[in-house]
């Protein structure tokens, strides 16, 4: 029986990864020593005429090749399960991680690579005042547990970003350039990120997401209006925000225009003539661009006036086509039949066609709307400031998701607006999105409102304000409540359950005999079944059943591919364990093949109990069989 180790129990290893990718494309630059780059410039056509030295065009910031390191480092973390936090912890497929989201993004490789459909993030906007960030970022998982009072602070101090020594921008774009690399391998093929940003650092997010996401899958920028007030002491009252999309492959939107469009309100049709089809609006049947084959003239039977197309431009088909759709009813002269020429377009052609967005967002909430739902929701009390309001993060979510059932991702949840706006969106469409949810348990201020009413920290003001937005959408939307899932499941950033090798030279007989148990004693079943999980790549939301024989608990995950017992085991037991798991095992009869985990120590140093385990279940074709 292998024994799972600590380098098993990190978190996804992108470098090795990369490695792995790259023998695939070019195995002849790659050796056992990792690769030749000089083998790959060749085969990449460079002859050396890009020299090393010269200026190149891009942006660059001190800490860059760091922070660029940091998103490949992998995470020595866990998720701890917090079912006491959690609404209905066995049925939903939500979460809420508290954390530094750096660290939980990493967590998240295995489980969730190309898996999410959409990612919205409204991060520290960078004024020298919010954007709070370790002093320290040598051991990122270090730094959080020192912060969050999980481990000895010995000098350890949190400042704001303010601007010392030009280093304002540096630090910002440090913090958020491997958070967008490691977001970018979540991200479906058919995936969108959208962040939200002000004028602060809108050119440089401009910059680093077109190194990170491809200057090609840049989707565009809307402007949101998103305040309509008027700052009399600035020079220039700023009243939007910008909205910066990119696709993970934009050429599948290309392929598929239908899949980034907003439904289409009706507004504007009617059916004046009684057609059978339904419905319709009159679209122009001129066209911008003059083609030699889409001029002809028309001429209305009504008033035998004759149209010809303006100087520049061109009717819309050429025409044969304009006279099929004459024969088939859909050119119209006006509402008065008096008019020029026009192509009638039906409401049911339109529902499936969708409806192309704008630059420019003038008609969805304010940031008041926002600060005012979030009021509502907590009996009057202003516990959060400026939060982007419900329809704005709906309108984006319903149009970068086409789907019925897709995941909606945010690493810097705040308030919750995001899982807010998912829940609301599913009531109303019948849709089943999820929604994960990533903060930071940042310190609120003891002078303010939030701190005032009882929640310490933002990631409390999240969770209470996901469950009282379900509680409101249940009540509002009775006939939702068997169906729709309003729950999450909680988990917390931690350290590893599996000990850090960490030798006292002095006393190493002593060291040695502390380390027979490696795994943390406080932690729990639960704890060591959802680092398991982690660490397999398995959804945190998947269905887990658990049966007991003889005492003892087992899990099975996934239908049978993934079994795990944590209890301690005698010699007399693990018969009766073995032989439950491979009756449950026939029972589900699984595709593939099956994986059963033990907890080493549960063994009790009786190498022939776990010898015997080992034996009975590769009897029976299981040979996956570790221990942690």
């Amino acid at each position: 029986m292998k024994k799972v180790t600590r380098k098993d129990g990190q978190s996804a290893d992108l470098i090795k990864e990369n490695i792995e990718r790259m023998k695939q494309i070019f195995p002849e630059a790659c050796n056992e020593n990792g690769v030749d780059f000089d083998v790959l410039r060749q085969l990449l056509g460079d002859e050396g005429v890009l020299d090393e030295g010269e200026e190149k065009y891009g942006l660059n910031w001190h800490g860059k090749k760091k922070a660029r390191q940091i998103s490949l480092t992998p995470s020595m973390g866990t998720l701890l399960p917090c079912p006491e936090e959690s609404v209905n912890w066995e049925t939903t497929q939500n979460l809420f991680i508290e954390g530094d989201n750096l660290e939980v993004l990493k967590l998240l490789q295995k489980s969730y690579a190309n898996k999410v459909k959409l990612i919205y993030i409204d991060p520290p906007y960078n004024t020298g005042k919010e954007f709070v960030y370790p002093d320290n970022y040598q051991d990122n998982l270090d730094t959080y547990l020192k912060y969050t009072g999980q481990r000895a602070a010995e000098g350890f101090t949190l400042t704001s970003n303010t601007e010392i020594g030009g280093r304002k921008h540096t630090n910002w774009l440090n913090m958020m350039y491997p958070r967008l690399k490691l977001s970018r391998n979540l991200l479906r093929d058919d995936g969108v990120i959208v962040i939200s940003i002000s004028d602060q650092e809108n050119s440089n997010l401009r910059k680093i997401c077109d190194e990170v996401f491809g200057e090609d899958n840049f989707m565009g920028c809307v402007v949101w209006n998103s305040t309509k007030s008027v700052t009399n002491t600035a020079i220039i009252s700023v009243g939007h925000t910008y909205n910066i999309l990119y696709a993970r492959r934009f050429d599948h939107f290309k392929e598929n225009r239908h899949h980034f469009r907003l439904a289409e309100s009706g507004e504007g049709f009617s059916n004046l003539d009684n057609d059978i089809r339904g419905p319709w609006k009159a679209d122009p049947f001129q066209v911008g661009g003059w083609r030699p084959n889409q001029q002809y003239e028309i001429v209305n039977p009504n008033t035998g006036k004759v149209y010809t197309p303006n100087e520049g431009c061109s009717w819309k088909n050429d025409y044969n086509r304009f006279q099929e759709l004459v024969e088939d009813g859909r050119i119209v002269f006006g509402s008065t039949g008096e008019g020029g020429p026009q192509r009638k377009r039906f409401l049911s052609e339109a529902e499936d066609r969708g409806k192309v967005t704008k630059t420019w967002w003038d008609d969805v909430g304010t940031t008041t709307n926002g600060t005012q739902t979030v009021k509502d929701l907590f009996e009057g009390h202003s516990v959060f400031s400026n939060p982007k309001p419900v329809d704005l993060i709906s309108r984006l979510i319903k149009l970068g998701d086409h789907t019925k059932g897709g995941i909606t991702l945010d690493f810097f949840a705040g308030s919750g607006t995001t899982a807010h706006a998912v829940m609301r969106l599913n009531a109303i469409d019948g849709k089943n999105r999820k929604h994960i949810s990533i903060q930071l348990p940042e310190i609120t201020d003891e002078k303010s409102e939030a701190f005032k009413a009882g929640y310490s920290t933002i990631a409390e003001i999240s969770k209470e304000r996901i469950r009282r937005a379900a509680k409101k959408i249940q009540e509002e939307n009775p006939d939702y409540n068997g169906d729709g899932d309003l729950g999450f499941k909680v988990f917390k950033l931690a350290q590893s359950n599996i000990r850090i090798w960490n030798p006292d030279l002095a006393d190493l007989e002593e060291t040695l005999l502390n380390h027979q148990e490696h795994l943390l004693e406080e932690r729990s079943e639960q704890d060591l079944l959802y680092e398991l999980l982690l660490k397999r790549g398995v959804d945190l939301a998947v269905p887990i059943e658990s049966r007991d024989t003889v005492g003892k608990t087992i899990y099975c995950i996934g239908e049978g591919v993934l079994f795990a017992c944590f209890s301690e085991l005698n010699g007399n037991e693990v018969e009766a364990v073995a032989k439950e798991i491979l009756a449950w095992r026939t029972e589900l009869n699984p595709e593939s093949d099956t994986h059963v985990f033990f907890r080493d120590s549960g063994f009790k140093n009786d190498d022939v109990a776990k010898t015997n385990m080992v034996a009975i279940l590769a009897q029976s074709g299981i040979s996956h069989v570790r221990s942690l």
